[in-house]
């Protein structure tokens, strides 16, 4: 059972849903991802998604694009992201998901990616644009090393296909909970909710959903249906606000424990006796 496996098993017990956080590596420079990562934790984050910076990130909104912009132009590889991970193990049990796009995996091979990634101590990945179908090479790699595979399931997918992604998957299956690309929204989509229960029928793994939550009103209104709830660009739009202040990691602190407050999930009420 990896970090991912015992922190859904935590949470559990007690009821709670886990703030699943996407920080774009490297942004706003390598040297201080470790640092915000641990302020997230400090604010509540269960789980950290790291996002490897792609020069043509398709599933990303703009507030992500920029930050994959920014990271990239401050010289971050794939490789400086293997070493971030390994300086939030020196200090961290936080699980790390590492979030990339199928190319710059492609291009280390999967089995060297798996090897790096396991030996810095990451738990797994999702490869944005990897289809389940061509997956088989990444899902031997990956599970030698009790790696979690996750992988994708949206509003369009038909209940077959849920099944299917939900059978390649381990450690959580991710839902994407409206058509588009990532983005802050006002409103969750109609279609989350209904998301999730066809899920739920598919699978027993934890569901976690994102896409779109950015506030705790947000997440208040899926934690009752997923084991958790993913943000990603209300996070990196403050680390754009902030960049390089000395406020940044006091800022994410206070957005994630903002976040993480709306993902206990209330007990209902007993009858007693006066």
């Amino acid at each position: 059972m990896n970090r991912i496996d015992q922190t859904f098993a935590r949470l559990r017990e007690g009821d709670s849903r886990a703030l699943i956080a996407y920080l774009t590596a490297g942004d706003p420079h390598p040297d201080r991802t470790a640092e915000l990562a641990l302020a997230l934790e400090r604010g509540g984050a269960d789980i950290l998604e790291l996002g490897v910076p792609f020069s043509d990130p398709m599933a990303d909104g703009p507030v992500i694009q920029k930050a994959s912009e920014r990271a990239l132009r401050a010289g971050t590889t794939l490789e400086k992201v293997i070493e971030i991970i390994r300086e939030i193990r020196r200090s961290s049990e936080l699980p790390v998901v590492v979030f990339s796009y199928l190319n710059p995996v492609l291009r280390y091979g999967f089995e060297a990616f798996a090897a790096k990634i396991a030996e810095a101590g990451a738990d797994g990945a999702l490869l944005t644009d990897l289809n389940i179908e061509a997956a088989e090479e990444y899902l031997e790699a990956m599970r030698a090393r009790d790696l979690a595979t996750v992988f994708l399931g949206a509003q369009t997918s038909t209940d077959e296909r849920l099944r299917q992604v939900a059978q390649a998957s381990t450690g959580f299956l991710y839902l994407v909970s409206t058509a588009g690309v990532t983005g802050m929204r006002e409103t969750i989509s109609d279609a989350a909710i209904p998301l999730l229960e066809r899920a739920r029928k598919a699978t027993d793994l934890p569901l976690a959903i994102g896409f779109g939550l950015s506030r705790r009103e947000h997440i208040e209104a899926v934690a009752p249906y997923a084991e958790g709830a993913i943000v990603g660009s209300a996070i990196m739009r403050v680390v754009e606000q902030y960049g390089e202040s000395p406020e940044l990691g006091a800022k994410l602190e206070e957005l994630a424990r903002e976040l993480k407050s709306g993902l206990k999930v209330p007990q209902p009420a007993t009858g007693g006796v006066a």
